[in-house]
């Protein structure tokens, strides 16, 4: 195959086509961004009262899988130093374990963990008002004309990796976070089967979670780019009809690696993995 130029994407030996114009197009421009990787140790599942009454009465829990559900972000400016702006995220998952009672099979039980994060970040400053004759359905919002000049922030982030689970007595919950969780938003506990306990319980799940995240700060600007042409798509649209419903069928290639998995996953090297799990 023919090498790609290193930003055109331009085959090699091929002059890209000239700009036939240059155009002011509205867009956000990043003006800071940082990326983590967390490990969020101990953090208290909350449990649903139905599932807080089973973990009271097992001996051991095993953690299935954590999933990001929610993420509340906050901007303010930082005082004496302008430009700069706090980003606080406050994150919701849902973490489901496995609840030992006895020799019988385990329980699946969900939960919620929270976890707060602070990161400063340079937003540039902006004292423009911007309106716009877009329709908004809810009307004024003070809290939006208030911030009206303050920069968009913006979190990328996939869902954590469980990477430990503890089922601890309350009363020797003094070695954890035990701070019980004030308020939680309606449209995060509808997503649990019922209220959400958060005291009065005999024994509490904690969970340790790796976390990757991307944060930025961006900013609506006006910029210029050249222009080469229109963007046209080349291909046509393929669907299926009435008459040959199986036609689309044949064209679709036959998912060999769903029946025979890769032995190797690319980017990652067993000897490597191998070498890493037995030190």
């Amino acid at each position: 195959m023919p090498e790609k130029g290193p930003a055109t994407g331009v085959a090699a030996g091929k002059t890209p086509p000239q700009a036939k114009e240059a155009v002011c197009v509205h867009t956000r421009k990043i003006y800071d961004a940082c990326r983590d990787k967390d490990c969020l140790e101990d953090l208290r599942v909350y449990l649903p009262r139905c599932a807080q009454e089973l973990v009271d009465k097992a001996i051991n829990v095993k953690c299935r899988r954590a999933e990001l559900i929610w993420v509340y972000i906050d901007v303010e400016s930082v005082s004496f130093n302008r430009g700069f702006y706090t980003v606080d995220v406050k994150y919701f998952y849902k973490v489901t374990v496995d609840a030992f009672c006895g020799v019988r099979a385990p329980t699946e039980v969900n939960g919620l963990a929270t976890f707060d994060k602070r990161v400063i970040l340079f937003g540039s400053e902006g004292n423009a008002k911007i309106f716009s004759s877009q329709a908004n359905l809810n009307g004024l919002d003070k809290q939006l004309m208030r911030k009206a000049n303050m920069p968009v922030a913006v979190v990328e982030v996939v869902d954590p990796i469980c990477l430990n689970v503890k089922l601890v007595d309350t009363c020797d919950c003094r070695a954890h976070s035990c701070c019980d969780l004030i308020d939680v938003p309606e449209h995060i506990s509808g997503l649990f089967e019922d209220e959400i306990v958060t005291g009065g319980d005999e024994k509490r799940v904690y969970c340790t979670l790796g976390q990757f995240s991307i944060i930025r700060l961006e900013r609506d600007t006006q910029l210029v780019i050249p222009v080469v042409d229109f963007c046209l798509p080349d291909k046509e649209c393929v669907g299926s009809t009435e008459d040959n419903p199986c036609e689309l069928f044949r064209r679709i290639k036959f998912p060999v690696d769903e029946f025979f998995p890769p032995n190797v996953v690319e980017g990652n090297d067993f000897r490597e993995l191998k070498h890493a799990c037995c030190k």
